[in-house]
């Protein structure tokens, strides 16, 4: 019996340290969340820059695609 006891308490630390060890991606995960969030937070505080610049950028695109066809 006590052998039985040795025997279970050497797998269970064999399997818990190779749980600690294993690296499945979940970190890659948690990762790519932290990024998108810290993408969003940007994106709020330069909300007025962003606009100004894609409302200066599309209007010269419009700009040149009228001088394009003439009008």
């Amino acid at each position: 019996m006590l052998n039985m006891l040795i025997a279970g308490a050497a797998l269970a630390k064999a399997k818990l340290r190779e749980f600690l060890a294993k690296e499945d991606g979940e970190v890659n995960i948690v990762a790519i969340v932290v990024l998108i969030g810290i993408a969003i937070v940007l994106a709020i505080l330069f909300r007025g820059y962003i606009t100004n610049l894609l409302k200066t950028l599309f209007g010269q695109v419009e700009n040149t695609a009228s001088n394009a066809i003439g009008e």
